[in-house]
C-alpha cells in the first residue's frame, strides 16, 4: 500500500461534496446458517461507516484517508486493480464495477471513518464494501443510483466471491437495504423487509479478538462433512426439509463433533422459522422473542462452540440487569454479542461494561444512504 502525507490529502480541498454511509448489522436468528443456504433474520443498526467525499478539480485519482486505522492510499479507478493483500476490498470494489461497465473520469479526496466495532462480528467489512460501492456509483460518469438489491449483490461479489472466501449474503443485504430482514440465502437470494418495530437492543463488544474467516471455515467444514456422512446413511436427508426427529437416528452414528454441529444447525433452522412466525404476528410477545434468542445462543454455545467464557459472563450480567434475551453475534470466538432489553437498555449497558466489555444502545437503521 502506498502512503501519502496528510497534507497531500488535504491539498486543494474546498468543501465536502457529499457523504455516503452504510450500517453494521446484528443477526437475530440463523447465525452460521446463511453460508449453508438456510434463511436468516437480521437487522441493520445505527453503527455506521461513512465517507466524506470532495471531488478533485484535476485527474481521476482517488485519494483516501482513513484516520481510524492510520492509513492513506491512492487508487486509479480507470484501470483493473491488482490486489496488494488479501481482502483488498477497496480495489476489488473498483474491479467489480469496472466489469459492470461503470467509468470513473473524476478524481476525489475521500475521508473514511466508522463507529462500527472492527473485526468484532458486526459486519464492519461488508459495511465498508457497500458504502464504497455506493460512493463509486455516485462519482461514476454518468452517476448511477443502483437498486439496493443490486448493491448487495455487487458487495457479495467484491467481498466473498472475488477472494474465494466463506460467507453468504446476509451482511450485504443488511448494509444495502437496512431494516429488519428475512433473507432467503438459496440462489438467486432474496431479502424481505419485516414489519416489526424492534426496540430495546444493546450491542456489546467483549473486546476479545476473533478470527472471522478461520471460525467460519472450520464450522462450515464440520457441518458440510457431517451432512455428507449423514446422506450416506440417509440418502433422502435434506437440510431444508428433514426434521430433527427424522435425522436423529442417523446423527447418532456420526462422529460426535460432526453430529453436534449438524444437530445445532437443524435446531437453529427450526428456531428461525419459529421466530419468523412470531415477528410476523400482530400480537407478538417480547418475552417469547427473548426466549427464542437465548435458545439460539445455546446452540451457538454448545453445538457450534462459538461463544467464550467472557461472552457467557457478559450475557449473564445482561440478563441479571433485565434483558429478556441475547446471543453471540457474528462468527463468534470473541467479538460482539447483543442483548434484547426493552425498558432496561441503560442498565444492561452498564452491566456489560462491569463485566469487562464495551456497550452501546442501538436502533434498527436504514441501509446505505447518500447525504
Amino acid at each position: 500500500m502506498t502512503c501519502y502525507p496528510f497534507l497531500a490529502y488535504t491539498k486543494g480541498m474546498s468543501s465536502v461534496a457529499f457523504t455516503v454511509s452504510a450500517p453494521g448489522r446484528i443477526c437475530l436468528f440463523g447465525e452460521h446458517q446463511d453460508y449453508l443456504g438456510l434463511p436468516v433474520i437480521a437487522a441493520a443498526i445505527n453503527r455506521r461507516i461513512q465517507a466524506e467525499v470532495t471531488l478533485s478539480p484535476d485527474g481521476n485519482l482517488l485519494n483516501l484517508y482513513m484516520p481510524d486505522i492510520g492509513e492513506q492510499m491512492e487508487i486509479d479507478p480507470s484501470q483493473e486493480q491488482h490486489y496488494l493483500r488479501s481482502r483488498d476490498y477497496l480495489r476489488s470494489g473498483v474491479n467489480v464495477l469496472l466489469r459492470a461497465g461503470l467509468c470513473f473520469p473524476k478524481g476525489a479526496h475521500i475521508r473514511i471513518t466508522s463507529n462500527i466495532p472492527m473485526q468484532a462480528g458486526v459486519s464492519s467489512s461488508s459495511a465498508l464494501v457497500i458504502m464504497w460501492l455506493r460512493l463509486l456509483c455516485e462519482i461514476a460518469e454518468p452517476p448511477l443510483t443502483p437498486a439496493p438489491d443490486t448493491l448487495a449483490r455487487w458487495g457479495h461479489q467484491a467481498e466473498v466471491l472475488e477472494f474465494n472466501e466463506p460467507g453468504g449474503m446476509m451482511d450485504h443485504f443488511c448494509a444495502a437495504l437496512g431494516g429488519v430482514l428475512y433473507i432467503d440465502t438459496v440462489a438467486p437470494y432474496r431479502a424481505t423487509r419485516l414489519p416489526i418495530q424492534l426496540d430495546g437492543l444493546v450491542l456489546a463488544d467483549s473486546l476479545q479478538p476473533k478470527a472471522t474467516v478461520e471460525v467460519l471455515a472450520s464450522r462450515r467444514r464440520d457441518v458440510t462433512e457431517g451432512i455428507a456422512l449423514l446422506k450416506r446413511r440417509m440418502p433422502h436427508f435434506d437440510l431444508h426439509t428433514t426434521s430433527l426427529d427424522e435425522a436423529e437416528e442417523g446423527l447418532k452414528r456420526l462422529p460426535e463433533r460432526n453430529a453436534r454441529r449438524v444437530r445445532a444447525n437443524l435446531i437453529n433452522r427450526d428456531l428461525t422459522r419459529l421466530a419468523l412466525q412470531l415477528v410476523s404476528s400482530e400480537k407478538w410477545s417480547p418475552q417469547d422473542l427473548g426466549k427464542l434468542l437465548l435458545a439460539h445462543h445455546t446452540q451457538l454455545r454448545d453445538g457450534l462452540e462459538v461463544s467464550t467464557p467472557k461472552i457467557e459472563k457478559m450475557l449473564e450480567a445482561a440478563l441479571g440487569a433485565g434483558a429478556l434475551g441475547g446471543k453471540v453475534n457474528g462468527s463468534g470466538g470473541g467479538g460482539c454479542l447483543f442483548a434484547y432489553a426493552p425498558g432496561h437498555e441503560e442498565e444492561v449497558v452498564e452491566a456489560f461494561k462491569r463485566a469487562g466489555g464495551n456497550a452501546w444502545r442501538v436502533q434498527v437503521d436504514t441501509g446505505a444512504r447518500l447525504q
